[in-house]
């Protein structure tokens, strides 16, 4: 979990502080998911914050019974970020949640059916972790790599990097989202950095264009042993899905994505209905602020926060 203070563009507007992050993740699931499954949050907190995520936690109808966040000694992440444009924002991060270890994790996920993975601050697995759940947990993995394109300097401002053993994460997950700028740090050349990840277990790739919409990159079968080549489409939004005037706020649009997109294709959708649906929801997430009461919002009802 992460707390946030956003710094909107126009100064007259005072900061907005609120759970950011996976928070909008989670109300997204909410909204999305079938009724006949359940979340199991599998997230870290600091217990200087955890009494207030408890309090978010159940707020999410889907949460399975007896579902909780895991409190830490440690002080939780903060994030605050300042838009210096509708979709171009300068972040800097302090706290100390650890991440996890493969022990820890082990036996929280030997009974689920499928893991979405969002990495908020970046330090959540090493490489080494993630390649022991995949090898411990066969089952489905959608992950929004995107932090773990962003460095940290002294003072805690996140700066966009290209990712070690890029391929090597690609590897550990079914479907695997980024974001147009961390696309960019695997090769400057799209279809290059396609084939990278394609190449590998990763079945599936997602990058989010932001008011353009998102393109998918499939590649062959290789479990079945399949050749082929990359095929990929561009979904763009529809035409009802536009910004407001305003330029509304993005902040979590990227979550909201991948959470939709991971339930639906739960659900057995294909993967561009998914990306579609994805889209959609991303988008309306615009003319909200905040995540807390986001499902209802996504939905389409009047949202009570």
């Amino acid at each position: 979990m992460v707390w946030d203070t956003i710094h909107d563009r126009d100064p007259a507007q005072g900061a907005i502080e609120e759970w950011g992050g996976i928070a909008y993740a989670l109300e997204a699931l909410d909204a999305t998911l079938p009724d006949d499954w359940a979340i199991v949050p599998l997230i870290k907190v600091g217990r200087d914050l955890s009494r207030e995520a408890a309090t978010f936690l159940k707020e999410i109808r889907h949460v399975a019974p007896g579902a909780r966040f895991i409190e830490v000694p440690e002080p939780n992440n903060r994030v605050t970020l300042r838009y210096e444009s509708s979709d171009r924002r300068c972040e800097r991060v302090t706290g100390g949640v650890p991440g996890w270890t493969w022990p820890e994790l082990g036996p929280l996920v030997r009974d689920l059916d499928a893991l979405y993975v969002n990495f908020i601050a970046g330090w959540e697995m090493t490489l080494e972790t993630a390649q022991l759940l995949r090898r411990g947990f066969p089952r489905t993995m959608y992950a929004d790599l995107h932090s773990l394109f962003l460095g940290r300097l002294d003072d805690g401002t996140r700066v966009l990097q290209p990712l070690p053993g890029v391929a090597g994460w690609f590897s550990c997950f079914d479907t695997v989202q980024l974001n147009e700028d961390e696309f960019s740090q695997v090769s400057s050349d799209p279809l290059a950095a396609a084939a990278l990840a394609l190449g590998t277990d990763c079945r599936s790739l997602i990058v989010t264009l932001g008011p353009r919409g998102a393109v998918y990159f499939v590649g062959a079968d290789r479990a079945r042993g399949a050749a082929g080549p990359v095929r990929t489409a561009r979904i763009a939004l529809d035409p009802g899905d536009a910004a407001p005037p305003s330029g509304g706020d993005p902040t979590g649009c990227g979550d909201v994505f991948g959470a939709v997109a991971c339930a639906r294709l739960l659900a057995g959708v294909p993967l561009e209905e998914a990306v579609r649906s994805a889209c959609h929801l991303a988008s309306r997430n615009v003319t909200y602020r905040g995540a807390r009461g986001l499902r209802d919002h996504l939905l389409g009802r009047l949202a009570s926060v």
